[in-house]
């Protein structure tokens, strides 16, 4: 019998317990990808980004016109060059290869690494002011909209217009 009570005690305490425990959680929502395209530092940074790899992309077309020319000039002579010079010419050739190679797979890294360096404060200033409206108007969860991972939910405030006025984004 005494079993029977503390189940029925613990049954309606649960029961009456959840729905006040659920109507304190506050959700909302923002698109970040969105956010950051608003913010005036990334129309900066896609520019000097741009014209990082521009640069970059110069010096790539200038090794592979060099590789070209003296690709051309061993064709045109191979067959009446003595085999040290073709020997040598060959070798030119491959190192250059080589060298255009390396080129391109430091190129990558060093945008990779310069995009990092560039749009990192812009999305630590934009995660900063999502998490203070957060704090500010007692959200319980902020859902990120971009990420396209929220299936289904409940209807949640939209934060833009608050984190746009943290950020001063008109």
């Amino acid at each position: 019998m005494i079993k029977k009570i503390f189940l029925f005690a613990a049954v309606v305490f649960i029961g009456t317990s959840l729905p006040a425990i659920s109507q304190t959680l506050k959700f909302g929502h923002i698109d970040s990808g969105a956010l950051i395209q608003l913010m005036p530092q990334t129309k900066q940074a896609d520019s000097t980004l741009r014209k990082y790899g521009e640069s970059l992309d110069s010096q790539l077309k200038g090794m592979t016109a060099e590789y070209q020319s003296k690709l051309q000039s061993y064709q045109g002579g191979a067959d009446t060059m003595p085999d040290a010079i073709k020997t040598y010419k060959e070798k030119e050739l491959n190192d250059l290869g080589n060298r255009i190679q390396d080129f391109q797979q430091t190129a990558q890294e060093s945008i990779q690494k310069k995009k990092e360096e560039l749009y990192g404060p812009i999305l630590k200033k934009a995660e900063d002011a999502i998490k203070d409206i957060a704090k500010e108007k007692s959200y319980s969860y902020i859902f990120d909209t971009s990420l396209g991972s929220v299936i289904y939910a409940q209807e949640s405030d939209d934060i833009m217009s608050q984190v746009k006025t943290r950020l001063g984004i008109k």
